[in-house]
């Protein structure tokens, strides 16, 4: 993982990190320190104390605040004893230290510092960023003043942190892909993006309250607050920022909050089109004019093997390609990108001398070739453009999901984990830098609770072609008559539903045990996503003392205002916070060495032209498909193959049914005395019943098991860790979560609810 980590403590008493010292001068208590030279990345006169250096009269470096959290402990007291991140590169220290851990390329850390006399005001980008050091100076000394959306506005995925003074300031971004963390530590705050550092910095044990709302409403943040699964650790919601002064702590907004009294005007359908554009092809021409990076080399090639190319040879090894590629998996999402990402100025694809057309990966399912040849012949006709060298991927039984379970430890659970090495197997045929179509579905397209939103702005005209669309859906079964007046009828009554009488209602259906989550059509799915919340596919599988819990945190939130009263809009809010969080787990879960993940349709400037998007723009059906083809004419691209922009797929329930049959013994033994069942989560016979019925074919939700047994797995890797994320600290550090007894608490009815 790369993630950053710093603090922000009440006063510099403590031991500090990075502390710089100056000749005959203490390094605490308001004396002038030398400024970091932004090019150099160092700190000390002219850059000559830092990483690479000392200065030859300065003193030893120090780090860290000693032994905080141990204020008992006569240790406490030696200042000179220090916690630091275990591989961390030192950002600026003294007396808000900030450090970035992991594989970081050095074009993804980029500091600047507004004047040479003020080394205390200085701004931090780490990650894919489309603006220049110019504009990245213009910037701090505007966000020194309190502006911030301006930090959120460049191209790209990147987490920026703002130091004035005292004063820190962390941005998340709008989808949460890039999510920030904090917890109390040392009589101030510690920060992170990553939940796991934190969890070790402060010894937490599992939040099982928090693991039994991700299983029974993982799409309703009401249910799952700001909570992690780690106690006291705690995650600033998408789009706020986390403002330190002194270790003490604000969470804000930086988006403009619409008015709750009259509906906001629509907006102009061809602008707002426009703008997504704009945005969209703004994302990727930042990835494409970053440095390219060849991949370290682990295993050399064996050389010729008959029936492989090097491009094989190098996917056996687990390395990308140099240069940029991208999925081509003949959906619409990816075809944008890919094609997008081709036809751009400049030498979109591989590394300059080794030509520029664009690596373009088709993943070819060998086990189920059935109900995928459309969109095969999609990516294979998509691949005929010049710009574009195309590689198909194949694999048969060993590519399965569930046929490996082993992988790395993320920092959350995520139903990902049990695809993965699928996944990893189609990317390590890609490129160092390598687009995926994730997130398109979620940004562009209208959730159904949008339909109660034209309701409540009385634009009922609006409503006519999807309610067409579900009853033609549905003209197969003989019910197509009814289905206009049942959608209309739910998208009524969830207008005229209050948010607290909703969440309510949800509440008390989980605490009786409605949890039926059988979903047979898209007719279904959508009466189903009619409501402020509602259950998730594995919540039938939960105990009644898990559901009770999750049912006692939704009746707390109730009483707290949401961030739109409007419940199209919450709901795809929401939704769209769940598959970042997802997302996010992906790309640990499935990380090839040397490789970074390009979800462009995740970035904030992506997002924030979707959200300009008119509503009865977006119910329309096949509405992303038309905003994808004006995104790609924009490039030049207006010839796509027939049946280009058809709704998706639904997932392979083939290939899942037989990955679930080739590994029922592994799983049974999985579930023969689970970790969740100890948590007083769930029963294992029922489960193990569940993952029978569901090999044999029976209808049975797919989605809710992989939740299960991703979770499982997940907690086994993670009482199966050893070691630490810090270290330099006199008392010895332990790992979260350092004994099973003390983790899994089991659940009781009537536990407190969440903060």
């Amino acid at each position: 993982m790369r993630w950053l980590v710093g603090w922000s403590s009440i006063a510099a008493s403590f031991g500090t990190a990075g502390r710089v010292s100056h000749q005959g001068e203490p390094p605490r208590g308001g004396g002038r320190t030398d400024y970091a030279d932004p090019a150099h990345g160092a700190y000390g006169p002219q850059g000559a104390y830092g990483p690479h250096g000392a200065h030859p009269h300065a003193a030893p470096p120090r780090g860290g605040i000693a032994d905080a959290a141990y204020a008992d402990d006569p240790a406490a007291q030696d200042a000179e004893r220090t916690v630091h991140p275990v591989g961390a590169q030192l950002l600026w220290g003294d007396p808000d230290p900030l450090w970035a851990v992991g594989d970081w390329r050095p074009d993804e850390i980029r500091t600047v510092t507004a004047d040479p006399a003020d080394p205390f005001t200085r701004l931090a980008v780490l990650g894919c960023c489309g603006a220049t050091d110019a504009e990245l100076r213009r910037a701090l000394y505007a966000a020194r003043g309190g502006a911030l959306r301006h930090l959120t506005e460049w191209p790209g995925s990147y987490t920026a942190v703002v130091q004035a003074g005292r004063r820190i300031t962390v941005l998340g971004d709008l989808a949460g892909a890039r999510p920030v963390f904090y917890t109390p530590w040392a009589g101030g705050t510690a920060y992170a993006t990553a939940a796991l550092p934190l969890a070790d910095l402060i010894e937490a044990q599992l939040d099982v309250g928090h693991l039994a709302a991700l299983l029974a409403c993982p799409d309703s943040p009401e249910a799952l607050g700001d909570g992690t699964p780690y106690v006291g650790v705690r995650r600033i919601p998408p789009g706020h920022t986390l403002i330190l002064r002194e270790g003490s702590r604000e969470i804000t907004g930086y988006e403009p909050v619409a008015s709750l009294a009259v509906a906001a005007p629509e907006a102009d359908p061809e602008r707002a089109v426009e703008g997504v554009r704009e945005a969209l092809t703004a994302a990727v021409r930042a990835r494409l004019t970053a440095p390219r990076h060849a991949p370290d080399v682990l295993v050399t090639d064996p050389g010729p093997v008959p029936g492989m190319g090097p491009a094989d040879r190098r996917a056996a090894r687990g390395a990308p390609a140099p240069g940029v590629g991208a999925d081509l998996s003949g959906g619409s999402a990816s075809a944008t990108l890919a094609l997008l990402a081709a036809g751009l100025p400049g030498s979109p694809g591989t590394l300059p001398g080794t030509g520029s057309r664009l690596l373009a990966v088709t993943f070819n399912d060998l086990a189920t070739p059935e109900g995928r040849e459309a969109e095969l012949e999609r990516a294979h006709a998509l691949a005929a453009d010049p710009r574009l060298h195309h590689v198909v991927v194949a694999a048969a039984a060993e590519a399965l999901p569930y046929a490996e379970l082993d992988g790395p430890l993320t920092d959350e659970p995520g139903p990902s984990l049990v695809s993965a090495a699928r996944e990893r197997r189609r990317l390590a045929a890609g490129s160092a830098d390598h687009f995926t179509g994730h997130g398109a579905r979620q940004v562009l397209d209208a959730h159904p609770a949008r339909m109660a939103d034209l309701l409540l702005d009385r634009r009922r005209r609006h409503l006519l072609r999807p309610v067409a669309a579900l009853a033609r859906a549905a003209s197969a079964s003989g019910e197509s008559l009814l289905v206009p007046l049942t959608v209309y009828s739910a998208a009524r009554r969830l207008a005229r539903t209050p948010y607290r009488a909703g969440i309510e209602a949800a509440a008390a259906r989980l605490r009786e045990g409605g949890v039926a989550t059988a979903v047979s059509g898209p007719v279904d799915a959508s009466l189903a996503a009619l409501a402020w919340s509602r259950p998730g596919p594995a919540a039938g599988w939960l105990t009644g003392e898990a559901l009770a819990e999750v049912s006692i945190r939704l009746r707390a939130a109730a009483g707290r205002p949401p961030l739109s009263l409007r419940p199209g809009e919450a709901r795809a809010r929401a939704l769209l916070a769940r598959h970042a969080a997802d997302h996010r787990v992906f790309e640990q879960a499935v990380e090839v060495r040397s490789q970074r993940l390009h979800a462009p349709f995740l970035d904030n400037q992506v997002v924030r032209a979707a959200r300009a998007l008119p509503e009865s723009l977006r119910v329309q059906p096949g509405a992303r498909a038309e905003i994808l083809r004006s995104v790609l004419a924009s490039a030049g691209v207006r010839e796509l193959p027939p049946g280009w922009g058809a709704t998706a797929h639904t997932p392979n329930e083939t290939a899942t049914r037989l990955g679930l049959r080739a590994a029922l013994p592994g799983l049974l033994s999985l579930f023969s005395a689970p970790l969740l069942a100890d948590a007083g989560l769930i029963e294992a016979r029922v489960v193990q019943r569940a993952l029978s019925d569901a090999a044999d074919g029976k209808p049975v939700p797919l989605d809710g098991l992989a939740e299960l047994v991703s979770m499982e797995l997940w907690l086994r890797r993670l009482l199966a860790r050893r070691g630490t994320c810090w270290t330099g600290t006199s008392t010895p550090r332990r790992r979260a979560v350092p004994a099973l007894d003390a983790s899994l608490p089991r659940l009781t009815r009537g536990a407190p609810a969440a903060r």
